[in-house]
């Protein structure tokens, strides 16, 4: 495929070469130790690539949303658990004598320096963070796609700088977004979940003229069926948004795009798991007391079927309450669909953001998707359609 930026195959030969390689390694941490390791995981392929091919690594991060510097936001703390993932040695590099400290590493070494925001530049891309970088080091390469949609200096003030590359993770992630909505094989689904309309609404306009299908589920699926006139009882339900709504309904016939919303709903009277109210209805019959927290058997099935007729999904956002059982139901059953079709090859399917992949995680079928971004923002922003500096400064 051609792409319009360089990854680790044009970088030629790093023996002995410094590279700042831009990761985003942000974990959750409880007394002391990672509870997650998915992003320290995403990181290996690149850092162990570069550290084989004889550079000196240098790994940039950011780590929490520090005001001022303090030991619990200190990179120094991710070290082992890095050194961990990766099998080798990695060196903690403070920035107070940085560069006599990265003088003293061999070609194949690794090293993470402190937290990137530790700088007050840093996240207002300040030249003279990104010259107090680059000084540091002879290329650079960007392996966060998690962190893109923000212009810092270690996102995309370095790009200008050093020449700069893609990382695997990087180009992995550009290169199923491109296949997703860049350039998708058709027809073409898109499941948009989540609570509300409000946040999701560039995305589903930006969505409406690039796909086939719209799955519309969540809270933000009663928004909808309000604009529509169904009488959605106490559900949470945006109606101050309803025009909206309707907006987007009109432009998507316009566009020939379906839009999917469930005609039969699991409701409830209260919310809580496997609640004695729980019944299936026709989002007709819903009463003013009750409220839709999932979308129903038939409807599920029904989406189901669309999928089989697609070639390519993009998904981001639960179709229910999918915290709470059973409301979890529908969420669950159309991902195992989703993964069947990708598993037999007759779907490419791309998820992301975090209540996405965790969805996913628990259906216990994230692994059989073609990819799943760990990405939250910057999925979003993806979807939308913007550009994401961290990206655009990439670009041949």
């Amino acid at each position: 495929m051609s792409r319009n930026f360089k990854t680790l195959d044009d970088i030629g030969d790093v023996t002995g070469k410094r590279v700042l390689v831009r990761e985003d390694l942000n974990v959750p941490m409880a007394d002391g130790a990672v509870t997650d390791d998915t992003r320290l995981r995403a990181a290996v392929s690149t850092i162990t690539e570069l550290a084989d091919r004889g550079a000196i690594v240098l790994i940039l991060a950011h780590f929490g949303r520090p005001k001022v510097p303090s030991p619990e936001h200190s990179t120094a703390q991710i070290t082992r658990p890095l050194s961990d993932v990766l099998g080798r040695a990695v060196r903690y590099v403070d920035w107070e004598g940085a560069a006599e400290s990265v003088a003293t590493l061999q070609p194949g070494d690794i090293g993470l320096l402190e937290n990137t925001r530790f700088f007050g530049g840093e996240e207002k891309n300040d030249p003279a963070v990104v010259e107090r970088f680059a000084a540091l080091g002879d290329l650079y390469v960007n392996d966060a796609f998690s962190a893109a949609h923000r212009a810092h200096a270690s996102t995309e003030g370095l790009a200008h700088r050093l020449p700069a590359f893609a990382g695997r993770q990087m180009e992995a992630e550009l290169d199923a977004l491109d296949k997703a909505l860049g350039n998708p094989e058709h027809p073409v689904a898109a499941v948009v979940g989540g609570a509300k309309v409000s946040t999701k609404l560039d995305v589903l306009r930006h969505l409406v003229a690039r796909v086939d299908h719209l799955i519309i589920g969540g809270g933000m699926a009663n928004t909808f069926l309000a604009a529509r006139g169904v009488d959605v009882g106490k559900s949470l339900c945006e109606h101050d948004l309803t025009a909206t709504a309707e907006a987007i309904l009109d432009a998507a016939d316009a566009a020939n795009c379906t839009v999917h919303l469930p005609y039969d709903v699991m409701v409830a009277t209260e919310f809580a798991a496997h609640p004695a109210s729980l019944r299936t209805a026709n989002v007709h019959e819903v009463a003013a007391d009750e409220m839709i927290l999932d979308i129903g058997p038939a409807a599920t099935e029904a989406l189901a079927d669309v999928l089989k007729t697609c070639r390519t999904l993009v998904w981001n956002g639960p179709l229910g309450a999918f915290e709470t059982p059973p409301f979890d139901a529908a969420t669950v059953a159309l991902a195992r669909t989703a993964a069947a079709l990708t598993r037999e090859g007759s779907l490419v399917s791309v998820a992301g953001g975090g209540d996405t992949v965790a969805a996913l995680n628990q259906a216990g079928v994230a692994a059989d998707m073609t990819f799943v971004s760990t990405a939250g923002g910057a999925f979003l922003e993806w979807m939308e359609g913007k550009a994401l500096p961290g990206v655009a400064a990439l670009a041949r």
